[in-house]
């Protein structure tokens, strides 16, 4: 049975159309934000403490979509990702020698000089300062979603991610303030220590302990073939939830400044398919695993957009254009995504060609 059959075998209607429902959901979100913005103005002020940004209902979604992710993780198989490093260095790579300064070029080149007609000089360096922001922090609760639907192994992903976050603590903030020229960044400390501890910390725990019950009292059989399957759905579903909510989050800068939403777009686009596409190419190259791959090529695209909103906010004023830059990647980063997934997904045979099955 080839690997494409497999695939379209374990999809089940929900993921079959998933950009359907991205496409209704964003419809939908834009719709709530419009007809009842006191609600939503309410729901986004409920944080993990006053100026976490970490907002409680997409933090509640999120642990539903990363928490059965952790429970396929067998912890004992974390050690051996030291004997394979190829993967967990190209994702290094393209996070932290690439992706910014390749965001810092394509912000120059589409905001500074093709639109430059369209935005004035002052606006356009304060959305180039924005989009590097965004550029800068690697995602960190996101890319458990999109490495479960490219079938990525979870224990590599779980170290993928938890080098970057500690990289992060020290490199964010010297890389932001080379490429935008800001003297004086400030880092909202708070702002990632509780994001890591959110998004990463507390759904870990919770899959370590509820994997480690389960096993010892029912067994693996059970565990795999019973109780994994039962969250199979949840995934997705909270998936087109987190969007409903951000889209409804932004419905009125979406509304009123669609425009240069559509112009801030352009940029982003381009690097999320140039970052993924160059880390998944490498991967082959060095004939890393598919199941590394994909995930490893998500997390070169993808950004930590809580705190890049936070920090834009914190640097600029929370309407300021380079606020607005950051929240254009919240916008537009699930949908694009979702389209990376779907690249890997389909193009496995393609990649297993040039590498030995493992």
């Amino acid at each position: 049975m080839s690997d494409t059959t497999k695939i379209a075998k374990k999809l089940n209607f929900f993921e079959r159309y998933l950009s359907l429902w991205v496409i209704l959901c964003m419809g939908a979100g834009v719709a709530l934000g419009k007809l009842a913005p006191g609600f939503m103005k309410t729901l986004g002020q409920l944080e993990f403490g006053t100026g976490s940004q970490v907002n409680v209902p997409i933090a509640i979604l999120i642990w539903l979509m990363i928490y059965p992710m952790m429970l396929k993780i067998d912890f004992g198989s974390l050690v051996g990702v030291t004997k394979r490093p190829k993967g967990l260095l190209v994702t290094l790579f393209v996070n932290w020698l690439v992706k910014p300064f390749s965001m810092a070029f394509f912000a120059w080149l589409f905001i500074q000089t093709l639109f430059a007609r369209w935005i004035d000089p002052e606006t356009a360096r304060n959305y180039t300062a924005g989009l590097i922001i965004l550029a800068a922090a690697p995602c960190t609760a996101m890319v458990f979603v999109w490495s479960y639907l490219t079938d990525g192994d979870p224990a590599y992903t779980l170290v993928q991610v938890a080098v970057n976050d500690l990289i992060m603590l020290f490199a964010f903030a010297p890389i932001v303030m080379f490429l935008c020229g800001v003297a004086n960044v400030i880092v909202p400390s708070k702002v990632l220590i509780t994001s890591v501890v959110v998004f990463i910390v507390i759904p870990l725990a919770a899959g370590y302990l509820t994997r480690t019950v389960l096993l010892k009292s029912h067994g693996r059989e059970w565990f795999e073939q019973k109780f994994l399957p039962r969250f199979h759905p949840v995934t997705v579903l909270a998936l087109l939830a987190t969007l409903v909510l951000i889209f409804a989050f932004q419905a009125e800068n979406l509304t009123t400044r669609w425009f240069a939403v559509l112009l801030l777009a352009v940029p982003i686009l381009v690097q999320v398919y140039f970052n993924s596409s160059l880390a998944y190419f490498l991967m082959r190259w060095f004939k890393v695993p598919h199941n590394v791959a994909s995930p490893g090529a998500l997390i070169g695209a993808s950004n930590f957009f809580e705190l890049a909103v936070a920090v834009a906010i914190t640097l600029f004023g929370p309407a300021s254009p380079a606020a607005l830059a950051c929240v254009v990647g919240v916008l537009v980063e699930v949908p694009v995504m979702l389209s990376v997934c779907r690249i890997c997904n389909s193009s496995r045979a393609w990649y297993q060609r040039a590498v030995p099955a493992a």
